[in-house]
């Protein structure tokens, strides 16, 4: 198994969870998303994008990152692209960091999206800023390690059916959810959170409580 972090422009907060979530991973780092490479303490073996935003005042083993250069006029993002090298590069799980946030809110929903589209592929992937989380949930049944408290939501992007959402302050058992409905918004963790679907795509987003980083 190979797991690729990806550096993203968004935000992004350093915390033990993120730590342990790349340990030993490779790294890319999608154009602005390099001035997360000092936050985190990584260097990474690729640097790619159009560099319209590249980040000034880099320490010098960050600027000398090998590159490779896009043109502006293109139709992936940056952030596309780091993912499609990656899975070039034999990645077989994903984490992207800094997937939330930042200016564009068009890219924070492309990232799901984009999410929800490798899942269905086969390749996992963790959407995260540090402080905020991202699971792609497609059916069937999964566990989530989110301590009891954490709050967090299920946003779909289709309707849903049969889901079961157990561990939390409000569970629910085997339920339909209309696409745009608010139902699943805003719940906690009670326990051990596990949610099954029977049909539908959506997205897990939680907030982990934030411990002190190193």
């Amino acid at each position: 198994m190979s797991l690729f972090t990806l550096l993203l422009g968004g935000d992004l907060v350093r915390t033990p969870r993120l730590d342990r979530q790349v340990a030993g991973s490779r790294v890319i780092a999608a154009d602005s998303g390099m001035l997360h490479a000092a936050l985190l303490g990584v260097r990474p073996e690729l640097w790619v994008g159009d560099f319209d935003s590249t980040p000034p005042h880099l320490p010098g083993e960050l600027a000398a990152v090998p590159r490779r250069e896009f043109p502006a006029d293109k139709d992936m993002t940056d952030g596309e692209l780091a993912v499609a090298i990656a899975l070039e590069q034999g990645a077989t799980s994903l984490v992207l960091a800094g997937a939330f946030g930042g200016r564009r809110a068009d890219h924070a929903f492309l990232h799901m999206a984009l999410a929800l589209r490798l899942a269905q592929a086969g390749t996992p992937v963790l959407l995260t800023s540090g402080a905020q989380e991202g699971v792609p949930l497609l059916p069937g049944r999964g566990r989530f390690d989110y301590e009891a408290g954490t709050l967090f939501s299920v946003l779909a992007f289709s309707g849903l059916s049969g889901l079961t959402v157990e561990g939390a302050k409000w569970p629910l058992f085997e339920v339909e959810v209309p696409f745009g409905s608010s139902l699943t918004l805003s719940n906690e963790v009670k326990g051990r959170l596990e949610i099954g679907l029977g049909k539908g795509r959506a997205m897990l987003l939680a907030h982990p409580r934030l411990d002190p980083g190193p």
